[in-house]
């Protein structure tokens, strides 16, 4: 009784540890399969984020050229104003009116990049910009290089106008912010490669270096040739056009999976029936944005005054004038304040660099907190150091701490966020032109400002100037506070949800799902 027992455990053992092997390799082989495929997705996954940081970085190359401009001139008009004898207003004048100017390549970027692309506004930018570099490198007198200056303005105009709308069109919700944030992040980069340029070529005859710091300018422009080669066009703006399957393909590739994709273009498709629909067909675009309705005008105070709140605090003057800045606050020596300024414009690229990182994680109304609350601070430092300890040695250190800290707040919140909030709350079908205009606020702010500050600082000295730019970003703060929303997740379709509804807006959050179900219901 007991062999058979033990006959039949053992046989049993026998078929039973059999059947265990075999299951063991059938499991096996299903575990196999599984991580291949998951191995497929990782790899696909990894080709997408590639191949969208490829057209990020490409769409981007036009705002260097922006950054390289701030950067370059606020070193070459010391040795133009040296070479072509021009006076301090034809300086100012020389070095605002190109944000001025823009303005009229923003406003035409709008209308032209819904007319023929996102994708052949951003070249076009780059051929206008070549044109006005060009001119202004050979320039024989202050009345070419203002030519050629006026040309350079359009082409920026376009260039940082389509830049975050394209790439806010192209980009999934989970990782639009970071790559939204790279114009902001190439004009920092841009800036301080002006600031190296500076420094390499001053040694140069005076006639010479700054036409070779405004030429080299060009530079950036040719990759663009090769950028037309790799970017797609944006897929909203296809579906807008009715070519669905042209935005499909464009979906596939920046999606990571074909269902995603759908669910994509399936939102998309639906933003865009809306847009078509009796309700808006009679109202041209800039009726709607000229007399909005009560979301379309919360959209507009959000995006058009985090743009203005952007320059109105000073960062361009704080760029383009640091060697005036240091002059005041005691360095004396060319070679030494064009080398404090290549410490400016290193410290804002690493600080916009860690933007990149932050504002997908943290969210954009965090960054803008730290970031105006910071700046700030900064200038209220900068202003008492300038008024207060000029000359000194450790006044001289606190000023370039002062300007460093805020640039380093400025890169990591307002700069980059701006851009993105006003590339993303608007509806499709006013995104273009809407964000053209909040890049005029920009322009204009950023313009007066350029324009104003050697005359303004020679009212109520350098010191006092910043003591009222201190005061203009402590208003920031409150605007972040009462104004702008938190969008961090969110895909633009249901951005455009949350400023329809007032109460979610104040709160600064909505639940996905809710959007979801309003998804639903407009879909009914």
């Amino acid at each position: 009784m007991g062999v058979q027992e033990n006959g039949n455990g053992i046989v049993g053992g026998k078929n039973k540890y059999k059947r265990m092997d075999s299951d063991a390799l059938e499991e096996d082989i299903a575990l196999s399969n599984n991580l291949e495929g998951q191995e497929g997705v990782f790899v696909e996954k990894r080709d997408t984020r590639i191949y969208l940081l490829a057209c990020a970085i490409f769409a981007s190359l036009n705002s260097v050229l922006l950054g390289y401009d701030v950067g370059v001139m606020s070193g070459a008009i010391l040795f133009i104003k040296e070479d072509l004898k021009i006076s301090e207003v034809q300086e100012e004048v020389l070095v605002g009116i190109l944000s001025i100017i823009s303005l009229l390549g923003s406003l035409a970027g709008g209308k032209m990049s819904d007319a023929i692309g996102r994708k052949w506004t951003i070249a076009f930018a780059t051929c206008v910009f070549q044109s006005g570099a060009a001119i202004m490198a050979l320039a024989p007198s202050f009345t070419i290089l203002m030519t050629g200056r006026l040309l350079a303005g359009v082409g920026i105009g376009f260039g940082i106008m389509i830049a975050p709308v394209y790439i806010a069109e192209i980009s999934p919700s989970a990782v639009r912010g970071s790559l939204t944030s790279f114009p902001e992040i190439f004009i920092n980069l841009g800036i301080l490669l002006g600031y190296i340029s500076n420094y390499a070529f001053s040694g140069l005859p005076v006639h010479i270096n700054w036409r070779v710091m405004l030429g080299i300018g060009i530079l950036p422009s040719i990759l663009m040739g090769v950028a037309l080669f790799v970017i797609p066009e944006s897929p909203r703006w296809l579906v807008g056009q009715n070519r669905i399957e042209e935005a499909r393909a464009v979906l596939y590739k920046t999606n990571d999976s074909e269902k995603e994709a759908e669910e994509r273009l399936a939102e998309i498709q639906l933003a865009a029936d809306l847009a078509n629909s009796e309700k808006h067909e009679a109202k041209a675009v800039w009726q709607e944005l000229l007399k909005p309705s009560p979301a379309v005008r919360k959209m507009l105070i959000t995006g058009c005054g985090i743009q203005c709140f952007q320059q109105i605090t000073g960062i361009d003057a704080t760029v383009y004038y640091s060697p005036t800045i240091f002059k005041d606050a005691g360095i004396k020596s060319e070679t030494h304040l064009l080398a404090a300024t290549v410490a400016v414009g290193f410290t804002k690229t690493v600080f916009i660099l860690m933007a990149i990182f932050l504002i997908d994680k943290v969210g954009r109304k965090p960054l803008l907190y730290i970031s105006t609350i910071g700046m700030t601070v900064s200038l209220l430092s900068l202003s008492l150091t300038l008024s207060f300890m000029s000359d000194e040695k450790f006044g001289i250190e606190l000023a370039i701490l002062s300007v460093c800290a805020n640039v380093a707040f400025f890169s990591v919140g307002i700069g980059p966020v701006c851009w993105v909030l006003s590339s993303e709350i608007f509806p499709q079908r006013l995104r273009a032109q809407a964000s053209a205009l909040g890049a005029v606020g920009s322009r204009v702010s950023s313009g007066a400002v350029s324009m104003s500050f050697l005359s303004v600082s020679a009212a109520i000295t350098v010191g006092g100037t910043f003591f009222v730019f201190s005061l203009i970003s402590a208003l920031s703060v409150a605007f972040v506070h009462t104004c702008v929303p938190e969008t961090k997740g969110k895909s633009l379709e249901q951005i455009e949800m949350m400023f329809q509804n007032e109460g979610e807006l104040q709160r600064g959050e909505l639940e996905l799902g809710d959007v979801e179900v309003q998804r639903l219901v407009q879909k009914e």
